[in-house]
């Protein structure tokens, strides 16, 4: 497994887990939805980077 696409996936997991929490604390949802979003680009970019890479 790649160095990158381990940070990046361990990252966008951690935005993940983050994102559950600030709904429970009723964080503002803009701030959810950059969130949200920067979650997902981690995690496919991640993915993509182990599976075009390897």
């Amino acid at each position: 497994m790649n160095g990158l696409s381990t940070v990046l996936i361990v990252v966008g997991l951690f935005l993940a887990g983050g994102i559950y929490s600030f709904v429970k604390q009723g964080m503002p949802k803009q701030l959810i939805v950059l969130l949200s979003i920067g979650a997902a680009m981690c995690l496919v970019a991640g993915v993509m980077r182990l599976e075009v890479w390897s």
